[in-house]
């Protein structure tokens, strides 16, 4: 039986530059399929209240909702780690985000938990890996956010804001964080938080020099109602899903996607 993936595996493959591939998933199905496929990390992302929900963000997503969805990949899931996004307001305070890590790990079967932002979130990164649960961090575009930013936008592109960026996330690897997203920021940027942590990074939308890649599920499959710059439709050429998958983890791991018409960049309108 092949070992399971855990963070100590993936802080390894970022010391060997071994790329880590990662996709969302909701159910049993999904989860089974891109386990075999050889997906390294599944997210069980809030991204369920736009895609599986229909709603315009994140910020319906419960607490219950997140169990619900994580305990269905976890049955399917054999080899890739399972990491659940704590939703909105369920993680207000180190107390409050340790009962919803409790739950998503008992009941839910997650094997380490995203939230979003940076500094003002070291209590509870620090409290939260104090009780041994794995914390990954989650910078740069935060949709649960949305209502403060006013729209979906690549952020850290002036110099302050990216200063700010890379700040965080020293300070969210220094307080215990074991990972780190960067979703839609300047490749520039994520390759130089990239080289400035120890823990790997994931990217979404923050281009090829990340230690990994992860898509929301349904866009990789072309199933979004709008185009999106940093996904591709990797169901296009392909004969079905489980090929697909496999095409999507075989580009990730050979640093052939994202390319550049995938990311963006400090200067791009």
């Amino acid at each position: 039986m092949t070992d399971r993936v855990s963070l100590p595996s993936l802080l390894a493959m970022k010391r060997r530059g071994e790329k880590i591939a990662s996709l969302t998933a909701y159910d049993a199905s999904a989860a089974a399929l891109q386990d075999a496929a050889g997906i390294d990390l599944i997210l069980v992302g809030d991204s369920l209240g736009n895609v599986i929900q229909g709603q315009p963000n994140t910020l319906s997503v419960t607490l219950d909702h997140m169990v619900y969805h994580c305990a269905c990949v976890q049955r399917a899931a054999r080899r890739a780690l399972i990491l659940a996004d704590l939703p909105f307001m369920s993680y207000c305070t180190p107390e409050q985000a340790a009962q919803s890590a409790a739950r998503l790990i008992r009941e839910g079967g997650a094997q380490a938990v995203k939230l979003e932002g940076g500094r003002e979130r070291l209590d509870i990164v620090r409290f939260l890996t104090h009780q041994n649960v794995p914390v990954c961090g989650h910078l740069g575009l935060q949709p649960q956010a949305i209502h403060r930013l006013g729209r979906y936008a690549v952020q850290g592109r002036d110099a302050e804001s990216a200063r700010c960026i890379i700040e965080d996330a020293c300070l969210l690897a220094e307080a215990g964080a074991g990972l780190l997203v960067l979703e839609c920021i300047p490749w520039e940027l994520a390759q130089e938080i990239t080289s400035a942590v120890d823990i790997p990074t994931i990217g979404i939308g923050a281009g090829r020099h990340c230690d990994g890649q992860v898509l929301v599920w349904q866009d990789m499959l072309g199933m979004s109602a709008q185009s999106l710059r940093f996904s591709k439709n990797f169901l296009a050429g392909h004969t079905g899903i489980k090929e697909a998958v496999a095409a999507y983890a075989q580009e990730v791991k050979a640093g052939c996607f994202p390319g550049d018409e995938h990311s963006f960049g400090r200067d791009d309108a």
